[in-house]
């Protein structure tokens, strides 16, 4: 089974601290979890992130993490899911896990209508041209955590002083732009629960 956390809007570095302890510490017997969170606004540059993806942050902070990927931006109104799972247990590799983060947010933004997809190029979900999905993970014991953020009803202007991902000139979208209100908790339980379903199908 696959506990879902609810944990409300928290700072990034005291969830990022956390996860660590938490696949440190898990045990072969250890529940998985997803961590639902949002997060005031911050950047976060990845293991290989490049300062030079960096263009204008501002006063927004930017924390230099252990995921893998470039940099991205979390703020309020967006869905971050935290992915705390043992992948020998589910016969998973990375590859496959990033497919079921990738499909967990297609199939939820076919939901409502919107027609997405994965590019094999670069991970994360895309309406058209424009990223509205991001996946970043890493692994550690065999055990996932970080995972993936969805844009819902946010101010977008952080990206423009940004290469999201590591892309110059990639654009971003969200769920409010493309007609659909939803609060961003009640869009988090039905992106957890399509993955919960997919990983234990």
């Amino acid at each position: 089974m696959t506990a879902i956390r609810h944990l409300g809007t928290q700072d990034y570095e005291a969830i990022w601290r956390d996860m660590q302890q938490f696949t440190v510490n898990r045990t072969p017997e250890t529940e998985d979890e997803l961590w639902l969170v949002e997060h005031p606004s911050v950047y976060t540059l990845g293991l290989s992130g490049k300062r030079e993806h960096l263009l204008n942050t501002g006063n927004i902070p930017v924390i230099h993490c252990d995921r893998g990927g470039q940099v991205t931006y979390h703020g309020p109104g967006q869905v971050v899911m935290y992915t705390l799972l043992d992948l020998t247990r589910l016969k998973l590799n990375i590859r496959q896990l990033v497919s079921l983060l990738e499909h967990a947010m297609i199939d939820v933004l076919a939901s409502y209508g919107i027609d997405s997809k994965a590019r094999a190029d670069a991970p994360g979900v895309y309406v058209g041209a424009k990223k509205i999905g991001s996946i970043g993970i890493r692994i550690k014991k065999n055990c996932s955590y970080h995972g993936l953020s969805l844009n819902n009803h946010m101010d977008l202007r952080p990206f423009d002083h940004i290469n999201p991902c590591g892309y110059a000139d990639l654009k971003v979208t969200q769920l409010a732009d493309l007609g659909i209100i939803i609060a961003t908790d009640q869009l988090a339980n039905r992106v957890a629960n399509a993955l919960t379903t997919a990983l234990h199908s």
